[in-house]
Order: C-alpha cells, then structure tokens, then sequence
C-alpha cells in the first residue's frame, strides 16, 4: 500500500459540503483506505483571476494499492462527480484535488508531476498537511512536510529568483518584489566576461554577491527579500570557462562564503527553453548600443564577448541544465539548495511574474 496526501480546495457554493463529499467519496473507492482528514481552513485565493470568493482548504491521507496513474484518475473522477469546471487556470472551483504525495515517488510526466509541484511555498497546502503528516518526506525537497512549513514561515524570508543570462531573472525579480512590497536586492555586477576572465575574476565576483547577503544585521521587516541571484549560479557559469583545480578553488570559496551569508530560503527557478534563449542572445547582441536592453546580460552567456551567437545559446543550455541539477537532482542537488524551489517556464516573462509572485504570496 503506497500511502498518499491529497490537497482539497473549494471556493464556490457550498464549500464544506463540497470538500465533505469528496472525502466520503474517497472513503468509498477501491482500493482506497483514508486514513485522516485534517480540519478545513478559510485563505484568500492566490493568483488567478480576480474577484473570487475565499478557499476552504484541507488534507487528506490515504493509504492505496492504485498506481499514482490511477490516483490522479481517481480525483479527476470525483471532481468530475462534484461538477468541477475547467476553464480558467487558478480559477474559481467546486472541488479541487491535488496529489501531493505518492510516498516518496519522484513522477515528471507530461500529465502528472509528483511531488506537487507547488506545494512547496503554499502555505494552505503546508498547513493541514501537517496536521495530518507532519513527518512524511518530500523526496525533492529532501525534507518533511513540516520542514517545509517551518522554512516558509521564517521572520523575514530571502527568495532568490535564479536562472541563466536571458532568462529574465532581473525584471521578474523586480515584478515580484513591487508585487508582494518585498526589499529587492540586485548581483551587484554581472558575471565575468573577459578574455578569458581567470580564477580572480570568478572569486571577485561572488565576493562581490555575497555582500549584500551577509547574516550579520541581517533585516526583520516582514516583508522578506527578493534577489535576483544565487550564489551558486557564480560556479555554475565558472564552469564554463575555469579548468578543474580552479573550479574546485572556488566550490571551496563558495563553502566558506555560504558560512557567513543569508541562504535562499526558496527559489524560483526560471527555465528558458533553447529557441527563448536564442532568441534573446539575438535581441541583445542587435540592441548592444542602446542603453534600454533588456537582456544585455544573455549576449555576455559566461562566455568571451566574441563568442558567436549559437556559441553563447549552447553555453547558456548547458548552464541552465547544471543550475536545474544543483537545485532539483537527488544526485548534484547542492547542500545550500533551498528546500523550496518552483520552476517557472521564463518563454513569457509577463506569465513568469505571475506565477513567481503568486508563488510567493501563497508564502503569506
């Protein structure tokens, strides 16, 4: 029997009787034995469109012998019973059924993604989650449930907003932190560029990045920080251009600087498919002389200033493969990988902002 937690929403009519219904139905189906229902909790709707009625919102344990497959065909089923409508994304709904967990299966398919993708940062997932499995573990967060409540309710949270040259990872940043009233607080000089930069390039540079982070008389307001950087990201792009001993130098620096500073407590990881990416270095390398480029860190990729376009769009995909290891692999995750990361598609970045600030507002 694989033991499972199932997320429960409603927002529209009768929501208690909605959310009653739903586990009674789950009591019933084959194969199914529930073992606990947490109390229901009333939150604001996060993201979407505007102008929805408030959540209630709960959890629910099972144990099952279905396949996660099926548990997922499962919950369609009796949302489809309970009359769920499917038309805006994070709109209002009847019933919503989430799985969250599937013991400690890792599942990234085209129609179930396991973990739950967002789980990490929405508190009124973590909230009845622990009520009822505080101690389950979160394979991809290589932690509990209840860790991951207790590290989105820190007095003042860092967000660190990651991706590679072009992603967008700046102008999200900035959206986010206007959005949700947070500090915002910017690398203060880009990655290396020179020809090549050399060891003491890459050292200046996180030195540099680590400044702003420093745990010493670091701030209490309530609102939290939002950076558009990790410090992990400096090794990540040295890898590029940086032989083995040094590379190993610099983990070495990195180790001692992660001492001393502020860790993100969650990441949003922006993820730019190749043709995005290309797309950017282009933009950037044509509006090289004005001063209202968007993306003029894309064009410097980590990689020599005359490096050729497909060159700069070939180091930029290996980057972001290294900086999604390091942030999300069983096997490369970095120790100083925030126990929250969510992934946001960065093709749109009007889209992206979005979802990273009601990634960060479901924090509240």
């Amino acid at each position: 029997m694989a033991r499972c937690l199932i997320g429960c929403g409603s927002n529209l009519g009768r929501r208690r009787e909605h959310l009653d219904r739903a586990v009674e139905l789950l009591r019933f189906m084959p194969g199914v034995a529930l073992v606990a229902v947490s109390r229901y909790r009333e939150t604001l709707p996060v993201g979407g469109p505007a102008g929805q009625d408030p959540y209630l919102n709960g959890a629910c344990l099972i144990d099952t012998e279905l396949p996660p497959e099926d548990v997922l065909g499962m919950l369609a089923a009796v949302e489809n019973t309970l009359h769920r409508e499917r038309h805006d994304r994070w709109g209002e709904r009847t019933i919503d059924l989430d799985l969250l967990l599937y013991d400690d299966l890792v599942v990234e398919t085209e129609s179930l993604t396991v973990p739950h993708p967002r789980m990490t940062t929405r508190r009124f997932v973590l909230e009845p989650s622990v009520e009822i499995a505080a101690d389950l573990t979160v394979p991809t967060a290589a932690c509990t449930v209840r860790d991951l409540l207790d590290n989105i309710s820190a007095s003042h949270p860092l967000v660190a907003v990651v991706g590679v040259p072009g992603s967008g990872a700046h102008e999200v940043a900035e959206a986010v932190a206007d959005a949700t009233l947070s500090r915002l607080v910017r690398a203060p000089v880009p990655l290396p560029a020179a020809l090549p930069p050399g060891a003491a390039a890459w050292s200046q540079t996180l030195a540099a990045w680590a400044r702003p982070l420093a745990a010493t008389g670091w701030h209490d307001e309530p609102h939290g920080t939002i950076a558009d950087f990790w410090l992990d990201a400096v090794a990540v792009a040295a890898a590029e251009e940086l032989p083995r001993e040094s590379l190993v130098r610099l983990e070495a620096e990195l180790d001692a600087v992660a001492r001393t500073t502020i860790q993100p407590h969650v990441a949003i990881l922006l993820v730019a498919d190749p043709v995005t990416l290309e797309e950017r270095v282009a933009f950037s390398r044509r509006q090289a002389d004005r001063w209202s480029n968007v993306f003029a860190d894309a064009a410097r990729a980590g990689t020599a200033v005359c490096a050729s376009p497909e060159a700069a769009v070939a180091t930029l995909v290996r980057m972001q493969e290294r900086l999604v290891d390091r942030l999300r692999s069983r096997e490369a995750r970095s120790p100083r990988a925030p126990k929250a990361v969510v992934v946001v598609p960065a093709d749109d970045l009007g889209r992206a902002a979005a979802e990273a600030t009601a990634a960060v507002e479901a924090m509240l």
